[in-house]
């Protein structure tokens, strides 16, 4: 009986190869969509699950006061480790980690072979138990309590070392810190939040003899004690605070992140150390599209099924006429459905497996396919066919199958209204989301193009950043920029602390001593000739001095607009004030006003920057204006300066403008995914449309056939059957608008500078909605006024 019934499926699939084809595809993109969703979340929700302590594992969080924007910083000071371990009994360990140079890449020599390494972190030797690092080879994590000690990676020891045992040898990192190497770690699993290629004894840094309470620069991990209550830690932990910090100088306090949440609850903080950071908003809008797009796909074939069920009438009433009982029918058609369903899901499990590597390029993660052959994800799909079946089944299984003899085959008898009313509501719900998705991905795409085009106050294009992390000695790097200098190629260069589109140091403005709260400051030591360089336009006075003397203790500053506006002076006025700024003293005299520019992603506000020539912090880049005419050449001349001047350091670069575009990444990714997903749904929605379009089309076919003998034309009958969907879709769209509307101006929100939803935006989706159902439907239309109508009324 079930071979009889698999044939009978097999068959009719034969038959109407159409209807089959489009129930196979629809299907066959859902499964995969679903497919590899599923993957993509369960890769997300790994992280950080392969230590044995996750549960009792923190970061610690610090929270800014008005002052700082309220923000939400991944790093404290480093005072908090010692202080919560020393005072609070439910923190059973601590550990502080510093990313070298604050984000700065380092350079390493070992031997003559100079290396470039961009994850040097400084440790406290607790991290290791915190985490159970493995060490694989020398001595025990404890080894690094004593200061220039290093341990490795295992793939970070064989690409310095190559085939030799590294225990004991030396490595140089800028020239300047000669580390031995202690201990070689097993490599951190690509689903961690932590992932150090080197780990350097904390011991080693500035903050681990005065460890201070204001540098809130270290990102910090506790683990608690089995059991203990976090919310009495964390109250504990303001106790701690005010022990240490006047009230009037707190301008943080404190929470508990669990390690769990640190990988995808984290978006929107600041400083974090992860290189890999979730989303997990991200994760439900993609899991309820995808979910959306398969019970779309289930829907479309119970309507395509109903559109056959005009020619299945009869069959089914003389099968019941003959003593088929109202099971075996529901066996049958759900043996077809189940046919139809598993053949979907070997196309989608092979179109999944294609999809993983385009996948993995536009999101970034490292999803295997050979995760589709483990036995739970084997047992996960096997379940999803298996719910697929009977959900797409229903609809045809038991509407068919319990109707009586007489009704199915009386042609005069018509379906209820309720059920057509339903399946154009589905309709209606199909184009609403495709129209919402058309809305979203037409303002992302235009909001890109605002950031992309957006005047940000001075010029990136053509500037270079070339890092002097490695380069010890300010002759040194007084020679390399005069060597730059002298190429034709450049036309300036000046040294600085950073540029546009990453953090330099972070102090307070304030209008005076009577000041309490005062305003953030970014403060970037530089030379005179940045101004020149990043085209800043300047509204008075002039930039900072091009040569300043041994011992002279004045701190000349450029302040932008946004600083003066602080202060309450006009760019005139401010020029020879003296200006008191966060650990300059009263020593800080404006020289300069520049206009204000976007150093930052448009996500935020414009706020207070200065460049000053205080030697509170190294110049670590070289900034480079260059001509265009052949950058490959340009490149290869500044590698070869460097390399004449410098030889034991390695030659790193960035173009500013390809490091602004870096801030945008996330609005590209979910652009391209955006897009993606909206063509799928217009697609899936357009087999909706079919095939209610053919059911129509299926009902009316007398009508039409009355309507042609009588003198009606094609075009008259493809626009009486068209006329109706296209009210659908105007329904769609009406529903669509507002809603639309709704989201993305809360998506826009997280922009401080931001495109205006128009009505042009709107207007593009309806017609763009409109056009599709129109050829959707005018395919099937024109097809039925074509058919003979001798076909359609030789039974009646």
């Amino acid at each position: 009986m079930f071979n009889n019934n698999l044939k009978i499926a097999w068959r009719s699939l034969r038959t109407n190869r159409l209807f089959s084809g489009i129930n196979i595809l629809g299907l066959s993109l859902g499964l995969a969509i679903t497919i590899v969703l599923f993957l993509f979340i369960s890769y997300e929700r790994s992280f950080d699950t392969e230590y044995e302590q996750k549960k009792d594992i923190f970061r610690v969080l610090v929270h800014t006061d008005e002052s700082y924007d309220k923000q939400v910083l991944c790093t404290a000071p480093a005072a908090v480790a010692p202080a919560l371990k020393t005072d609070i009994p439910t923190v059973k360990k601590a550990a502080r980690i510093l990313r070298h140079g604050f984000g700065e890449t380092a350079f390493v020599k070992v031997g003559n072979t100079n290396f470039l390494e961009k994850e040097l972190y400084w440790c406290d030797p607790e991290l290791f138990e915190i985490f159970n690092i493995q060490i694989v080879e020398g001595k025990s994590y404890k080894a690094l309590e004593r200061p220039n000690t290093v341990a490795l990676s295992q793939s970070t020891a064989k690409k310095y070392f190559g085939g030799e045992n590294p225990i004991g040898k030396t490595i140089l990192v800028d020239n300047e810190d000669h580390l031995e190497v202690i201990g070689v770690f097993k490599d951190f699993a690509s689903n961690s939040s932590i992932s150090y290629n080197a780990i350097g004894s904390f011991s080693s840094t500035f903050a681990y003899k005065e460890p201070s309470w204001g540098n809130s620069s270290f990102e910090t991990y506790v683990q608690l004690e089995p059991n203990a209550s976090v919310a009495t830690t964390e109250m504990q932990m303001q106790t701690v605070l005010d022990k240490n910090v006047d009230k009037a100088g707190q301008w943080f306090s404190f929470s508990l992140q669990p390690l769990e949440k640190v990988h995808l609850f984290s978006a929107g903080y600041v400083n974090s150390y992860s290189n890999n950071i979730g989303d997990i908003a991200e994760i439900r809008n993609l899991t309820f599209l995808a979910l959306l797009i398969l019970l779309i796909a289930c829907v479309n074939y119970m309507n395509l099924m109903t559109a056959k069920s005009q020619k299945r009438t009869k069959d089914v009433g003389i099968n019941k006429t003959l003593g088929a009982s109202s099971k075996s029918l529901v066996v049958r058609f759900y043996a077809e459905t189940g046919l139809v369903t598993f053949i979907s899901l070997l196309i989608g499990i092979g179109i999944s497996a294609l999809l993983i590597p385009a996948f993995n390029a536009i999101t970034g993660q490292e999803l295997q396919i050979s995760l589709l052959l483990r036995v739970e994800m084997l047992l996960g799909l096997g379940l999803f066919w298996l719910i697929t079946s009977l959900v797409a089944g229903s609809y045809p299984a038991f509407y068919l199958s319990r109707s009586s003899p007489k009704a199915v085959l009386n042609t005069g008898t018509n379906s209820g209204k309720g059920v057509i009313t339903l399946r154009k509501g589905l309709v209606v719900l199909q184009f609403a989301a495709s129209v919402v998705l058309i809305v979203a991905v037409t303002v992302i795409n235009q909001q890109l193009q605002f950031m992309q085009q957006q005047k940000l106050g001075y010029e990136p294009e053509n500037t270079i950043a070339v890092t002097t992390g490695g380069i010890r000695g300010a002759a040194i790097k007084q020679t390399l920029v005069e060597e730059f200098k002298s190429l034709s190629s450049v036309s300036d260069v000046a040294m600085a602390q950073g540029f546009p589109g990453i953090s330099v140091s972070g102090r307070m403005l304030f209008k005076n001593e009577n000041d309490e709260s005062g305003l953030q400051l970014s403060t970037n030591h530089s030379d005179a000739e940045v101004i020149e360089l990043l085209k800043l336009k300047l509204l008075a006075g002039k930039t900072l001095p091009l040569v300043k003397q041994e011992g002279d203790t004045l701190i000349e500053v450029v302040l932008n607009k946004k600083a003066i506006d602080y202060l309450g002076y006009s760019p005139k006025e401010a020029i020879g004030k003296n200006v008191l700024i966060g650990g300059f003293g009263n020593k800080a005299r404006i020289t300069g006003i520049v206009d204000d520019f976007n150093y930052e992603s448009l996500h935020r506000p414009i706020g207070a920057y200065a460049f000053h020539n205080f030697r509170s912090e190294a110049k670590s880049f070289v900034l480079m204006r260059v001509k265009s005419a052949d950058l490959t050449e340009t490149l290869n001349q500044l590698k070869s300066t460097f390399e004449s001047v410098i030889s034991d350091a390695a030659f790193e670069y960035v173009f500013l403008d390809k490091n602004m575009e870096r801030l945008y990444a996330q609005e590209r990714k979910t652009a391209f995914m955006g897009l993606i997903f909206c063509v799928l749904a217009i697609f899936v929605a357009c087999l909706g449309l079919f095939g209610l379009a053919a059911y129509t089309a299926e009902q009316r076919k007398k009508e039409i056939g009355v309507r042609k003998v009588l003198g009606a034309s094609v075009l008259g009958i493809a626009q009486m059957l068209s006329k109706d969907f296209l009210k659908l879709v105007l329904v769609a769209v009406t529903i669509a608008f507002p809603m639309a509307y709704w989201l993305m101006t809360k998506w826009l929100q997280d922009f401080a500078y931001r495109v205006d939803l128009g009505w042009t935006v709107f207007a593009l989706a309806g017609i763009l909605a409109l056009f599709i159902a129109l050829f959707t439907v005018s395919f099937q239309a024109i097809s039925a006024a074509l058919a003979n109508p001798v076909k359609s009324l030789r039974t009646e």
